[in-house]
């Protein structure tokens, strides 16, 4: 078999968040559209998620939560990160509370250690790596506490959510534009914690441009043409020194392939008042943005597409 030219891991994000969700990634596993999950322990379908873990061996991570339902601490019933009514603040309001400075990052790192104990009592085994939902693990104050229990829990593997080529996706309305603007100077910031700390993360990092309807076969080729490019002149100077953070003299051989991570978000849509994290599922899971993505991972002309290029899948493990 030859040397691929890239390690792809495709990364089913929010597993457990209802069990639709998680028979569609299961499918789309199954299919070969997905290598990876990332789970989201404090979710309503969790512990239906594990059990699928394990009956079909997914490769699976944790996806840390900090913004959206209720916390797995039974020590925060009263805590900086939650709301009057107990739930966590939301994906903007996570934001809001911890730019005022009144997020108490002690409380933070009591949670993200409940959440990996969780997922262990769940899973029977450690995450092979853990990122964060709504990328909150690389907000300012955040991440050093992310990177510190990373460390810890021995989790050597992490998400740089910075997508090469990003700022040409003119398909993207202006908001997202600017929150993925705002998530990519977050997550350059981080570089330095996460490195200090002994974490790692792929080469590559792609997602943001492909989400729900964005997802499409020439939008696929599209981004992980950045990636087949790398070590050519057409990445932009920040993500050419995320991969150099992490190079030697061995790794820039050009003979090794490059990490890369595709974060996705397939499933069957959640039926109303069903799933979600302890306040029911939102718009995006009821949608069927989910389903569209499902369809399109695991459509024969991407797989084809994966072995034509050298594109081999595969989870964080085998890195």
């Amino acid at each position: 078999m030859p040397q691929p030219k890239v390690k792809l891991v495709v990364t089913g994000d929010d597993f457990g968040y209802c069990e639709r969700r998680n028979l569609g990634i299961v499918d789309c596993f199954k299919a070969g559209g997905i290598s990876n999950v990332s789970l989201l322990v404090n979710a309503v379908s969790a512990k239906h998620a594990a059990d699928l873990a394990k009956r079909y061996h997914l490769p699976i991570g944790i996806h840390a939560n900090l913004s959206e339902g209720l916390p797995m601490s039974q020590e925060l019933k009263s805590s900086t990160l939650l709301n009057k009514d107990g739930f966590f603040h939301g994906k903007m309001g996570f934001r809001e509370v911890l730019q005022s400075g009144q997020l108490k990052m002690s409380e933070v790192e009591v949670e993200l250690r409940a959440q990996i104990n969780h997922f262990y009592e769940l899973v029977g085994h450690m995450p092979s790596h853990m990122d964060g939902h709504q990328h909150v693990h690389v907000l300012p104050e955040v991440r050093e506490v992310f990177a510190r229990v990373l460390s810890d829990f021995g989790i050597t593997y992490t998400r740089v959510p910075v997508e090469p080529g990003l700022k040409f996706c003119t398909f993207l309305p202006s908001h997202l534009q600017d929150f993925y603007s705002q998530v990519e100077k977050d997550a350059l910031e981080s570089v330095e914690v996460f490195h200090r700390h002994g974490i790692r993360w792929p080469d590559i990092y792609l997602g943001l441009s492909t989400m729900g309807k964005n997802m499409s076969i020439p939008n696929l080729k599209r981004a992980l043409g950045f990636t087949l490019e790398a070590r050519g002149s057409s990445l932009d100077d920040s993500v050419t020194s995320l991969i150099l953070t992490q190079t030697n003299d061995n790794t820039t051989d050009s003979y090794q392939p490059l990490t890369a991570e595709l974060m996705v978000h397939p499933g069957y849509p959640s039926h109303p008042h069903q799933g979600g994290c302890g306040d029911g599922p939102d718009d995006f899971s009821q949608s069927t943005d989910r389903l569209h993505e499902l369809n399109t991972l695991r459509d024969p002309l991407v797989l084809s597409y994966y072995r034509q290029q050298g594109i081999h899948l595969c989870a964080f493990k085998d890195f």
